[in-house]
């Protein structure tokens, strides 16, 4: 677990929960990630056993450690072939405020061990929150039954131990600040970001609240090929939505937000509620623009959008089921020769960084899309087997089905600055969100709603909305003609602006 995130229900004392075990077989795709900031490449430290997070308890990690290689060694007695078990701890703490009220305060903590046996070829995947020895090795126990009734898979065995790291970097990816924000101040920035967003203007009329939520994370993966190592993580965000009144009833909203890996990376409360009314008001007065096919520049909040739909279709899981437009274009042009895309896990406090893959692979930053051409996907070991290719490190999970996934997924800057995007357009169109999901990644197919501005003679006028915008997504990347050099590392999906030659509007 590099971090732990998102609210779950408030914190009660630990019970067992019932086991649940099924065989592997179906492979999950992977989602999306949360933000910070990039800082200098890192630099490789030996394994020894698991360099411990400075934040965590002493007691806390070493528990983590002592469950783990108990299970392991338990399998072991059980006679399987072999075993990945994650043992992992979290707290949340996740609150809103609307209109100066508070609305939800939710605090959790949390702890289980996820396990992967393997039998004869045969896979079973199982967790327990239960992490008391005997009760450990009962659960061990029902998940080699389990593998014994499975389907055989011969492409299920793990990585061998030559494969495994033994050495990974330091990512700073821990605040200790973190855990020490309790609820009264999280209330505090809450208000105070939504009181930024009311003081704004006297056009925004409402808030549709203010949120703040912190987590921090420690987990432990250990197989029995003798590889050991413990991860640790926090995040933080803030939130808020504003609301302007338009004339016919109608509200405009805008939304804005914060976060980090590291407290001391969000931007302040006050300027995110000023930024948040700020964009309310901008979208004052919109109207639909005609239909047509003109050119399109992307923000880079919507650029970012545009790249995480390419990033699904690049993983292994999709490649070989034929789930992705993709899948036989590996060498070929998939883009524009502005487009340069990078999967980079070792960004230090990226939101996506991580030191090893969720199988104990070693990591490192991979070359996705070059000038436009498809270079890799992105392979945990058991999609490179069923592709007959070697694995890029880049499973997630551990203790589970593995399956590939992103880490840091980076469309490169380019040279030209935002401004620039706009040189030429006679008439198109500025995008600043989109909505809805409307995207096929075995064809390509692309269609979204859209708001944003009017571009006339290389100038932004009118504010636009209720349009939806669409073209096929191989096109899409091949018309890019201008990409910025606003990259930022908010997101572990991330772009710069860019410019799209022409896409269809269905408009007035």
């Amino acid at each position: 677990m590099s971090d732990a995130r998102g609210p779950r229900a408030k914190t009660k004392s630990a019970k067992a929960k019932p086991v649940k075990a099924k065989a592997a077989k179906a492979k999950p795709v992977a989602k999306a990630k949360p933000v910070a900031k990039a800082k200098p490449a890192a630099k490789a430290k030996p394994v020894a056993k698991a360099k411990p997070a400075k934040a965590a308890a002493s007691s806390g990690r070493e528990r983590l450690l002592a469950v783990a290689e108990h299970a392991i060694e338990h399998a072991r007695r059980l006679g399987v072939d072999a075993a990945e078990v994650s043992v992992a701890t979290g707290h949340e703490l996740e609150v809103s405020v609307r209109q100066g009220a508070v609305e939800l305060v939710k605090e959790a903590g949390s702890s289980g061990l996820s396990v992967r046996v393997i039998r004869d070829g045969r896979v079973a995947t199982s967790s327990t929150t239960d992490l008391g020895r005997a009760a450990v090795e009962a659960f061990l126990a029902r998940a080699v039954e389990m593998a014994e009734v499975s389907e055989s898979d011969p492409l299920a065995a793990p990585p061998g131990r030559r494969e495994l790291a033994t050495t990974w970097p330091e990512l700073d990816l821990f605040d200790e600040r973190t855990s020490r924000i309790d609820a009264e101040e999280a209330i505090a920035l809450a208000r105070t970001a939504e009181a930024a967003a009311l003081e704004a203007d006297k056009r925004i009329t409402a808030s549709e609240g203010a949120s703040f939520g912190r987590s921090s994370g420690h987990s432990v993966l250990a197989n029995t090929a003798g590889f050991v190592g413990e991860r640790a993580g926090t995040y933080q965000s803030l939130a808020v939505q504003a609301v302007a009144d338009d004339e016919g009833g109608k509200k405009r909203n805008g939304v804005y937000w914060t976060g980090g890996r590291f407290f001391s990376e969000l931007e302040s409360p006050t300027a995110v509620g000023r930024e948040a009314a700020v964009r309310a008001l901008r979208q004052l007065g919109a109207t639909k623009m005609d239909t047509g096919v003109f050119p399109v520049v992307f923000d880079k909040d919507a650029a970012r959008s545009i790249l995480g739909l390419l990033a699904g279709c690049i993983l292994g899981d999709s490649v070989y089921r034929e789930r992705s437009y993709l899948a036989r274009k590996l060498g070929q042009s998939v883009a524009s020769k502005h487009v340069t895309i990078v999967d980079d896990p070792l960004i230090p406090r990226g939101p996506g960084s991580r030191a090893f893959d969720g199988e104990g692979r070693p990591v490192r930053k991979l070359l996705v899309v070059e000038r436009g051409k498809l270079q890799t996907f992105l392979l945990d070991t058991y999609s490179a087997r069923k592709l007959g290719a070697k694995p890029t490190g880049s499973a997630a999970g551990g203790g589970g089905i593995p399956h590939a996934s992103t880490s840091n997924f980076v469309l490169q800057a380019g040279k030209w600055r935002p401004a620039q995007l706009l040189e030429g357009i006679e008439r198109g169109l500025y995008v600043h969100r989109m909505m809805g999901f409307g995207f096929d990644a075995t064809t390509g197919n692309f269609s979204r709603g859209a708001e944003g501005f009017l571009i006339e003679n290389g100038e932004l006028t009118v504010p636009v909305g209720e349009i939806t915008i669409s073209r096929n997504l191989d096109e899409l990347l091949k018309g890019i003609d201008r990409v910025a050099d606003d990259l930022d590392h908010r997101t572990a999906t991330t772009s710069p602006s860019f410019r799209v030659d022409a896409m269809t509007i269905a408009g007035a």
